[in-house]
């Protein structure tokens, strides 16, 4: 395990991107040197035949370390904890560690994404947000609210695990699709511990956040 690459990680995203923003707030809470790489998704540019040669799914983010190119937000994040953390806490190796957290990633990549994160979408894009992306972000933040009841992290445990970083994105831009988050005070003290971490880096677009009672 090296502690710092050998040269800047790059980092093709787009800025108003969660699944991008979840890679840069990783990257700069570990401190590794990164170079940040704009996509214009709006342009197109993620269907070009130079982009699809780093991710033929034609989606940010990837990121170049060295001679590997990786994409998928989540992939990155396990990649860059196994690699980088010589801590280990923000992927713990022991089996029920390791599992409580893909628990969540799963969360991330099924309901946080048709949920909140469809609803952040079409925000973005100026589109209708339906209804059911409502619908399903409610209930994720009703179940998310009663488990941070109980732990202070996602993974439990004293630290905060990559599931947090994966989740906070698209819980805090949320509120601009239309979706509350008042009504969820743990949710909101959690996204306020995941903020307070050092060198946390805000989401380009994300609203002011209501205060938790």
């Amino acid at each position: 395990m090296s502690s710092l690459p050998a040269q800047p990680i790059k980092l093709h995203y787009f800025p108003f991107s969660g699944h991008a923003h979840r890679v840069l707030n990783f990257l700069s809470i570990l401190g590794l040197p990164h170079e940040l790489v704009p996509v214009n998704l709006p342009g197109g540019e993620h269907k070009t035949p130079g982009f699809l040669e780093k991710n033929a799914f034609g989606q940010v983010p990837v990121i170049e370390d060295g001679e590997l190119v990786l994409a998928d937000s989540a992939a990155i994040l396990v990649y860059l904890a196994k690699r980088y953390d010589a801590s280990g806490r923000w992927l713990p190796a022991d089996p029920v560690g390791a599992a409580r957290v893909q628990r969540w990633l799963s969360v991330a990549a099924g309901q946080l994404v048709n949920g909140p994160g469809a609803a952040w979408v079409a925000t973005l894009f100026k589109r209708p947000v339906e209804p059911k992306a409502v619908e399903t972000a409610d209930h994720l933040f009703k179940l998310m609210d009663a488990h941070l009841a109980q732990h202070t992290w996602l993974a439990g445990g004293e630290h905060p695990s990559i599931a947090d970083l994966a989740l906070h994105t698209y819980a805090v831009l949320a509120p601009a699709g239309g979706v509350q988050l008042a009504p969820h005070p743990h949710l909101l003290r959690w996204i306020a511990r995941v903020e307070a971490l050092p060198g946390f880096v805000r989401q380009q677009g994300a609203p002011a956040l209501p205060q938790a009672a």
